[in-house]
């Protein structure tokens, strides 16, 4: 079984769906990716399920940096979905294709949450 994102115009993920397995195509079919994008309507590509920060979970070639998820952006370029920035302060790790902070996570076995307007880290509240 395959996973397949669907993207609107400006390339943010609307939706995935599960699929055909990429190597079962039947001679009438050319790509499981332009056969779902015609059927939907927008444009498809493929996803790997077992994909995050540009890693495979099971120790094989990573696909496309990242699962896909609703909100998404896939880059072309980079060939990989990227997820939403999640401050205006955090920069794209074009290796893993996840977010980074300015300022590294503290590393003192306590819990933070990203202060954008301090520009840090600062204690979670519990």
């Amino acid at each position: 079984m395959a996973h397949y994102a669907f993207l609107d115009d400006n390339g943010i993920v609307t939706g995935v769906i599960a699929g055909r397995d990429e190597n079962d195509v039947p001679d009438w079919i050319t790509s499981w990716e332009a056969y779902y994008g015609n059927r939907h309507g927008q444009t498809c590509r493929r996803t790997s399920y077992n994909t995050h920060g540009n890693q495979h979970r099971l120790g094989d070639t990573p696909f496309r940096g990242n699962y896909a998820g609703i909100g998404y952006r896939y880059d072309e370029t980079l060939d990989a979905f990227i997820p939403p920035q999640p401050f205006p302060s955090w920069t794209l790790d074009e290796t893993t294709f996840q977010w980074a902070a300015p300022v590294p996570y503290p590393d003192d076995g306590e819990l933070y949450v990203w202060d954008e307007d301090a520009g840090n880290w600062v204690a979670a509240q519990p």
